[in-house]
Order: structure tokens, then sequence, then C-alpha cells
């Protein structure tokens, strides 16, 4: 299978273009850039808990936000932008410590839209999430 990225990618850079944002606050971790999926993972502790003691559901969205933004972000040609138009998450299983993982892949690339699949799942392998991100693809700017 070839890759679809179309901009350099890597663990490093991901990680770098996330210093002092959001997912960096919540201590999300970039952990794999494959040929078309990325795979992060969040802690369950005392920055992502709600008060019941599971990790929050906003900060799976969070996670699943970051995963399907930076896939589509890039996996355009060099000069477009991807911007988020609607994310949705089902929250399928509770999580009170370790990490949840999640991984995105493309089910559509075209060239003003995007969506993408994100699975979240517990230390145990077991589904916690389930959304999808349809990003807005925005041609470079022409003066």
């Amino acid at each position: 299978m070839a890759s679809i990225w179309q901009k350099p990618v890597s663990v490093e850079i991901l990680m770098a273009n996330h210093h002092n944002t959001a997912p960096g606050t919540l201590g999300i971790e970039f952990i794999e850039v494959g040929e078309d999926f990325l795979r992060a993972r969040v802690p369950v502790d005392h920055r992502t808990r709600q008060p019941y003691g599971i990790l929050h559901g906003g900060v799976s969205v969070v996670l699943a936000e970051t995963l399907g933004s930076c896939g589509a972000a890039y996996s355009v040609p060099p000069g477009h932008r991807a911007v988020g138009l609607d994310i949705n998450a089902n929250h399928i299983k509770a999580t009170s410590s370790g990490w949840v993982t999640g991984i995105a892949r493309p089910v559509h690339r075209g060239r003003t839209t995007h969506v993408w699949h994100i699975d979240l799942h517990n230390d145990a392998g077991e589904l916690t999430c389930v959304s999808r991100i349809t990003m807005a693809i925005l041609a470079p700017k022409t003066d």
C-alpha cells in the first residue's frame, strides 16, 4: 500500500506541533504513523478524569479530533489546510486508569472534504469510544 501522506509527518513532528496546545496539556502522545493511519494515546489521570473518576468524554473527543485533524492535514497537498466541520462520538465503555489509545483512518479523502473514523481502546483492548470527523479541505489562497 502506498502512503497517503503528502507532507513530512512523523511522531516527532506531531509531538513538536502539539507542544503548548490543548492536546499537549492533556498529555496526548502520538505513538505511530502508518501508511494510512495515525495512532495516539491519552493518559487517564488527574488532568483527564471527570468527577466520577473516569475519562471525561470530552477528552475522548479531543483525542479523536486531534487524530482526525492531523490525518487530514498531513494527507493533503502542501499549501492546503484542513479544518473541522463536524465530529461525533459514541462513548462505549468507561475507563478509570491507564491509557486510552486511538487510531484514525480515512473513510473518504476528497478534494474538498475528508471523513476520518477513529476508534479508541483501553489498555485491555476494549473499545471505549467510536468517533467520526468531517474535515473541510481549503486550497491555498490565490491573490
